[in-house]
């Protein structure tokens, strides 16, 4: 398997990508999968676990992820004492014209499947490379690219839906994810939804949360994510994710997932350290 650099993109139209790296054996608990999802682990393996069952996925190995759902989330480092691996997600349009352009049964949970044959990775490395280069790749190539991946999945038995969450509270995660270091409030997330404050914290509620709360788990995932694929600070992290102390984030952090921010670079190797 070839290495990959940690790496974060987004490109308008066509998905996000994110190359991730771990310096020691992590459980994470609560990883909101919003999109459709491939992920291809290239060192270690990767365990996800929900209600619906265990999966484990080795170096090498693929495992699509319908949108929507939750998982608490292993990554082990390899016996050379490495974790790596890499996402793709799709911007919504690729799915939707893919999914009327065929027939069979969408994907509901997870799809795990064995090592990738050589062109399906290269497919996957060439759709990669379309969302971090928009100079070089036009949008049409790009999305061409993501759609090829999708035929690739297809000839596996694998097709996503479209379909979007129908909770309320996913629908607030989507919008604050787009700026989680904003400072955003109880008035201005209502009426970007179009409803009331009291509606807001009424519908929330039912759904068993509030916006502090989801507020406070985006800031923590996207901290997650910059930890994993890039090598920024974490004073640097904090301030990505609305934190103006360091030191508060860290706290949050731990009091999310169970160890601290160093934990991702390495600073906690043993036995595998998170919350249950």
């Amino acid at each position: 398997m070839s290495d990959h650099a940690k790496a974060l993109l987004s490109r308008p139209g066509v998905g996000f990508t994110a190359s991730v790296a771990q310096g020691c054996d992590l459980r994470i608990s609560r990883v909101v999968v919003d999109r459709p999802t491939l992920i291809v682990v290239d060192h270690g393996s990767k365990t996800l676990e929900a209600a619906g069952g265990a999966w484990t996925v080795a170096g090498g190995e693929g495992v699509a992820l319908a949108g929507g759902q939750t998982f608490d989330v292993t990554n082990r480092l390899s016996g050379r004492g490495r974790y790596g691996a890499r996402w793709l997600v799709w911007d919504p349009s690729i799915v939707a014209a893919f999914e009327r352009s065929g027939e069979g049964a969408t994907l509901r949970s997870v799809a795990a499947f064995g090592r990738l044959e050589v062109s399906f990775l290269a497919a996957f490395d060439r759709a990669i490379e379309a969302i971090g280069d928009a100079d070089g790749v036009p949008e049409a190539v790009a999305r061409h690219r993501m759609t090829e991946v999708l035929v690739w999945l297809s000839l596996l038995g694998i097709r996503f839906s479209s379909a979007e969450s129908p909770s309320f509270a996913a629908r607030v995660r989507r919008l604050v994810e787009a700026s989680a270091d904003a400072r955003w409030t109880a008035a201005e997330v209502a009426d970007r939804l179009a409803v009331s404050e009291a509606t807001l914290r009424r519908r929330l509620a039912a759904e068993g949360t509030t916006l502090g709360d989801l507020l406070a788990d985006v800031r923590m995932a996207q901290g997650m994510l910059l930890l994993q694929s890039t090598d920024l600070s974490v004073n640097r992290v904090a301030l990505e994710v609305g934190y103006e102390s360091a030191s508060r984030f860290a706290i949050r952090f731990r009091r999310r997932f169970g160890f601290p921010p160093t934990a991702i670079r390495g600073h906690a190797r043993g036995a595998v350290v998170g919350v249950g």
